[in-house]
């Protein structure tokens, strides 16, 4: 593993507006980051990071009966309890899954540590699946990168084989109003699921309506499956989540995603797994002085917010944000290794069950936040 000064494609920002990848830049600061790229060998992806996302996703699976089982642990998990049936439920009846991205610590050399699952609203699929492969392309094509080069890339395929089996007709796609990124998001799924013979429609959140058992869209449509880039524990707080139980609505991803999603299944999985090289230790938080050599976080965040960690020589690190009123757990430090100044984290997608890709963001601190810019990657032995 190791990181490439390249120069930038010239025409990049013209064929990102093109097609529609609005937020390659964010309040005026580059997002997607040509000017260097991430080189691996296939024995690092294959090894280091395809067979340990696949072992990691498969524990946390095994991990879900459980906690649907334990009010003890659905608790731990600040799960509403008039949401632990809904929850519960859903996962019994098996509600299909769509897909999920895990943060990995790696440098190359040593055994990936997991970080986190982001296994109910992942972004950076788009810049993931789509336009670094384009940027791949490019690069071969001019010579940019050896003409033999690869990329551990097959999201965009595995996506709409997935769709594809979700035994659906329509699905209903929504986000937030006024996010750029979520809205590229959702609109580069619906597309996929168009792809896949769905019959897609788009609808914002703030748009959904119920009335008569069943949730709605804009144009008295009724939602028969959604897929929604909002999370769960957003939802479940809010004036309409008592309806949700309710209504017929298949949702994407599932109500038992949250279990998955949360914070919280760091020490349950680290209990269940002990001393296993790609997990660190993990504890609830007890409210003692955070320890050398450890890391705190919410269990509902995102994008490193309300993140602190304690370096061994003494060194504090904290991310401000609006995650600060719950439940912390605490996780051994695993630091992200640096490249000429910038903090590399590997986020390695799952779609359904299966491992089929990796997006790289930069930091410029140990902690990985939404101002982290997003580099493509090649594998070349």
């Amino acid at each position: 593993m190791k990181r490439v000064t390249i120069e930038e494609r010239p025409w990049w920002r013209k064929q990102a507006q093109d097609l529609g990848f609005q937020f390659h830049t964010i309040d005026g600061e580059k997002y997607w980051d040509e000017s260097a790229y991430y080189q691996f060998s296939l024995n690092q992806i294959e090894n280091d990071i395809e067979d340990v996302t696949t072992d990691l996703h498969q524990m946390a699976m095994a991990l879900v009966d459980e906690v649907v089982a334990s009010e003890e642990k659905l608790s731990l998990l600040c799960i509403p309890e008039r949401h632990w049936d809904l929850v519960r439920q859903s996962w019994q009846q098996r509600q299909p899954h769509l897909y999920g991205r895990m943060d990995l610590s790696y440098n190359g050399q040593g055994p990936a540590k997991l970080l986190e699952f982001n296994y109910d609203t992942p972004t950076s699929l788009y810049e993931s699946g789509f336009f670094q492969w384009l940027w791949l392309e490019d690069a071969i094509k001019h010579d940019m990168v050896p003409s033999d080069s690869d990329q551990f890339n097959s999201l965009q395929e595995q996506l709409e084989h997935r769709f594809g089996n979700l035994g659906l007709k329509s699905l209903h796609f929504a986000s937030v109003l006024n996010s750029d990124e979520d809205l590229g998001t959702v609109r580069y799924l619906q597309d996929i699921a168009a792809q896949a013979g769905l019959d897609t429609r788009y609808v914002a959140m703030e748009q959904i309506g119920f009335a008569d058992g069943h949730f709605w869209d804009k144009d008295n449509q009724a939602i028969e499956a959604l897929f929604k880039l909002y999370p769960w524990e957003f939802m479940l707080a809010e004036e309409f989540s008592d309806f949700i139980a309710q209504s017929d609505t298949l949702w994407l991803e599932p109500p038992w995603k949250l279990i998955l999603a949360n914070k919280g299944i760091l020490p349950l999985l680290w209990q269940a797994n002990k001393g296993h090289p790609n997990l660190l230790e993990a504890y609830f938080d007890d409210g003692a002085s955070l320890a050398p050599g450890w890391v705190k976080k919410p269990v509902f965040s995102r994008e490193g917010a309300n993140v602190e960690l304690l370096l061994e020589n003494g060194q504090h690190l904290q991310a401000d944000g609006p995650y600060n009123d719950g439940r912390y757990i605490r996780q051994a430090l695993a630091p992200l290794p640096c490249f000429e100044g910038n903090y590399t984290l590997v986020g390695s997608w799952v779609v359904g069950d299966e491992a089929c890709g990796i997006g790289i963001r930069e930091d410029n601190s140990l902690i990985t936040k939404d101002s982290a810019r997003f580099l493509p990657h090649i594998i070349c032995d």
